[in-house]
């Protein structure tokens, strides 16, 4: 007896949604491989949409994607690492 593959039932998955960050930081925080840590320790995908960095400090304005519940940790996360933290990408988009 020969049975047909059953039609995939749509359910819902997790709800994502996209939010542009910017932070910047001290020269305290130049060697700390910030994104790479967001990388492997949340579940969002990152997109540097903007970055400058001197030995100084730097500035990095990115697009987060995941669930919001990530998105949330990933911010704070930062700001526990002392960054300075704002909404949008920074430029005229605040």
């Amino acid at each position: 007896m020969f049975l047909a593959p059953q039609p995939r039932r749509n359910r819902p998955g997790p709800v994502k949604t996209k939010k542009n960050i910017h932070f910047e930081f001290s020269q305290d925080l130049v060697s700390e491989p910030l994104l790479y840590k967001i990388n492997r320790s949340f579940d969002v995908v990152v997109n540097i949409r903007g970055a400058s960095v001197t030995d100084q400090g730097g500035f990095i304005a990115l697009e987060l994607e995941g669930e919001q519940s990530e998105i949330d940790r990933v911010i704070q996360y930062l700001h526990s690492q002392g960054v300075t933290f704002g909404e949008g990408l920074g430029g005229s988009e605040r």
